[in-house]
């Protein structure tokens, strides 16, 4: 911090509010006209400002870039998932348990196996530093996720189910991504079976089972005691928003320091909240929502750009590109494809092709990433990683408008067809 400007905080400052500003005036002609979404936006920014370019922001002079990154990251998802638990249907993780089952239970470990083993074949990395890099790439990302089922676009485009599904799925599978990269990290700096007991006994039982139960009973008791100070008047005006983002702060820390899975717990505590707080608190402040997502969310990505390990990737050469595609192309889609027949209302094939390729990487990969270098000592979760992160951003962001658009033409055109073949 000794290095730390006056100008270079206000550059910091005036970037990451005037981003906010920008974005919440322009996103809309910006996604729907270039399509470009927030997180693109915000990822050049910091790229632009980083050491690499323009040099006005030194990650380094605010403290260690990594630990910035890791808990910026984990503040970004948390204040996500809390906005998908109460921007989902009341019910619906219980009406929809069939479909969530299999897009957590089954497309998440085989989104696991197919990262790892791609990781294998092109770069060549030992097989357990695969599958710990491939269980980074896992999750798919609320953060960016929301860029593609929010807005105007989105909501004209897209059915309830397709939006409802990806936010789920990206939501919770940031959560219960933890198993699947502490495992390799286990096996990687503890002999096999003391590894193996510490995953089955303190990561499955307590860290995820454990947030799962004290998530959901913190969330059940915010929303009595919401509903208890609207009766007895204690509040002059309930702030629903201000409650909700206390909630999260409460959730990530608290269930942090018992040693539990804070991501997953915050989920399970927006979930179990909404079912005690009606509808009505949540569309009064539904805009103010979005921004503050924005403010917390995106900022991350600025960050990232920031500090891009550009050599790292030039190391990589060619690998690093072909191991971008492979992993944008068959980490998710062809698993998606196999398990179609039992996405229920999910199954049909514009349904699925959209819900297989709409897996984007972002910040979940980035915390987990940064995790697993603290924790290991490796470069490689981060060095491809980001490299990943990176292209995802890009390619989702810039297929979300031209893909939901033809979606919507491809539904009417079989509405249409329908509607003919009735007639005749």
């Amino acid at each position: 911090m000794d290095n730390l400007s006056s100008s270079e905080i206000n550059i910091a400052l005036l970037t990451l509010g005037g981003l906010v500003l920008v974005l919440g005036l322009f996103s809309g002609f910006l996604k729907k006209r270039l399509w470009l979404s927030d997180p693109l936006m915000a990822l050049l920014a910091g790229v632009l400002l980083s050491p690499g370019v323009f040099g006005l922001i030194h990650l380094t002079h605010w403290g260690k870039p990594e630990t910035i990154l890791e808990e910026g990251a984990r503040l970004a998802i948390a204040i996500q998932v809390m906005g998908v638990a109460l921007r989902l249907p009341k019910e619906y993780i219980f009406n929809n348990r069939r479909i969530l089952f299999i897009l957590l239970g089954l497309l998440m470990p085989l989104m696991w196996l197919a990262s790892g083993l791609l990781v294998y074949l092109i770069l060549g990395l030992p097989v357990w530093v695969s599958l710990l890099v491939g269980a980074v790439l896992t999750p798919t990302d609320p953060v960016v996720s929301s860029s593609v089922v929010t807005g105007k676009v989105a909501e004209e485009n897209l059915p309830d189910r397709i939006r409802n599904a990806i936010s789920a799925e990206s939501a919770a599978n940031d959560g219960l991504a933890y198993p699947f990269v502490l495992l390799p990290i286990l096996i990687l700096t503890r002999p096999t079976g003391e590894a193996l007991w510490h995953w089955f006994g303190k990561t499955l039982l307590w860290e995820v089972g454990g947030a799962l139960l004290v998530g959901a009973l913190i969330g059940l008791a915010a929303g009595k005691l919401l509903k208890w100070a609207e009766r007895r008047q204690t509040v002059n005006k309930p702030s629903f928003l201000a409650y909700t983002i206390a909630l999260s702060l409460v959730v990530l820390g608290f269930v942090k320091l018992i040693g539990c899975d804070g991501i997953f717990a915050v989920f399970a505590a927006g979930i179990a909240f909404d079912q005690v707080v009606g509808g009505q608190e949540r569309s009064e402040e539904e805009g103010v929502q979005e921004a503050i997502d924005r403010f917390f969310t995106t900022n991350i990505f600025l960050l990232l750009g920031l500090y891009l390990p550009w050599q790292k990737w030039l190391e990589l050469g060619w690998k690093g590109m072909l191991l971008v595609i492979a992993v944008l192309f068959l980490r998710r889609l062809p698993a998606v494809l196999v398990l179609r027949p039992f996405l229920g209302k999910l199954k049909k094939l514009p349904d699925a092709l959209f819900i297989g390729w709409f897996g984007p990487i972002g910040a979940a990969a980035l915390f987990y990433a940064f995790l697993s270098m603290r924790k290991t000592g490796l470069e490689e979760p981060w060095v491809v990683a980001s490299l990943v992160i990176c292209a995802s951003i890009l390619v989702h962001g810039f297929t979300a408008t031209p893909l939901a658009t033809l979606y919507a033409k491809i539904h009417e055109k079989r509405s249409a067809d329908r509607l003919s073949h009735s007639a005749h």
